[in-house]
């Protein structure tokens, strides 16, 4: 790739500088298999911490302004001051994730369960998040369901959908302006036969049912093997439907990975729809999330650098020429449109991310400024003693 002109390498500087990419609390607690959670020293052990060390991930990378929440995971005595201490810190809440899907009462499901005393529970779990995000004042609602049937016969299809529809119907009405619902899918696990919000076009069909303030998350780990992420990102996009995603990476199923670490190219696929589709501004309104679980590596520097992942894809799909790709397209010219797009997925963005993140006053290096703080050993000695957070917790 020949080197930018001042006036396009300032268009690509601009959209990197105003991209936001969230991080999920969640993700700097403990985490593990079904076989073994492995502890860290220095791992939060209320929500403050972990808005500490979200905050220390936005001071170095500049674009990671906001922290989802998992409730109750999360939970706190007064939603409005854990918001403002965000606030303190530098950063805010972000999206509010209900959890309806560790007690023992959904063992047959929530909101989609046969019992209407359960459903009634899950529903209210709902509209308490509605609540939650009202007083962090939080855009986003974000739910994904574990309900499903493992068993031909276990239970109506068709009821379970109906029942779907009522709960997300009750959280939507009492949403307030200015709020979005993102309706997360995964084809398969925890249930075999059936789940009940399987892929993008369930999501789609129950957001679209619902209203314009319903929008489809895509999570890129929760995907058959095989499934074109890319295209089914350009049809929501196309249909006004892409609320945002989950990043993270998978080999095998849902695995969870940092993302861009097992497919980079798939990552960029997906962001140069985003780009050629205008859809990197803010006001677009697709919202950016990682949704991983770090289980071996270091969780703060495993969210750095995931975050970096996002950024080298972004700047790849910036660099691509759209008006040779365009006319390459138009012309029947196969190759030479692969040939545009490879160009750009080969060329090491990371100089220019350095000299980016010069110009937003943070380091060009955020790992190594990491390692520099003192700031893990600082946690590591400050948070011994307590109850670490993780998966329950």
């Amino acid at each position: 790739m020949t080197e930018l002109d001042p006036a396009r390498r300032s268009a690509v500087a601009t959209a990197l500088r105003s991209q936001r990419i969230e991080t999920p609390s969640w993700a700097y607690g403990n985490s593990g298999t079904r076989f073994k959670v492995f502890a860290q020293e220095g791992v939060p052990r209320t929500p403050y911490e972990k808005i500490d060390d979200a905050a220390m991930v936005h001071a170095l990378t500049g674009v990671a302004p906001s922290v989802a929440i998992h409730i109750p995971w999360d939970k706190a005595d007064n939603y409005s001051e854990l918001a403002q201490y965000a606030v303190d810190k530098g950063i805010r809440i972000g999206a509010i994730n209900p959890n309806v899907f560790q007690e023992d009462d959904y063992r047959l499901g929530s909101v989609c369960n046969p019992n209407p005393g359960i459903r009634r529970k899950a529903t209210d779990h709902l509209l308490e998040c509605v609540e939650i995000g009202v007083a962090t004042g939080s855009t986003l609602l974000s739910l994904w369901f574990a309900d499903g049937t493992n068993y031909a016969g276990q239970d109506d299809i068709s009821a379970r959908q109906e029942r779907l529809h009522e709960a997300l119907a009750q959280a939507y009405a009492r949403m307030p302006d200015g709020m979005r619902m993102l309706l997360e899918y995964k084809f398969f696990e925890p249930h075999f036969y059936t789940m009940d919000v399987p892929d993008w076009g369930t999501s789609f069909a129950h957001c679209v049912r619902l209203g314009e303030k319903a929008q489809v998350l895509v999570d890129t780990g929760h995907h058959a093997p095989g499934t074109n992420i890319e295209f089914l990102v350009a049809i929501l996009l196309g249909q006004g439907k892409l609320g945002g995603f989950h990043f993270n990476s998978r080999n095998y199923a849902d695995d969870d990975l940092m993302v861009g670490a097992a497919d980079p190219f798939q990552l960029f696929r997906i962001m140069n729809e985003i780009v050629g589709t205008d859809s990197l501004r803010p006001e677009a309104g697709v919202a950016f999330m990682l949704d991983q679980c770090h289980n071996l590596e270091p969780k703060i520097p495993a969210m750095i650098r995931s975050v970096l992942n996002v950024q080298e894809s972004t700047a790849k799909a910036l660099l691509v020429d759209r008006e040779a790709l365009t006319h390459a397209q138009g012309s029947g010219d196969v190759l030479g449109a692969h040939a545009v797009l490879m160009d750009a997925f080969s060329t090491d963005v990371r100089p220019l991310l350095a000299d980016v993140r010069q110009e937003m006053g943070v380091d060009p290096d955020p790992i190594a400024a990491y390692h520099r703080s003192g700031y893990q050993k600082r946690i590591e000695a400050e948070r011994a003693g307590g109850s670490a957070m993780g998966w329950g917790a």
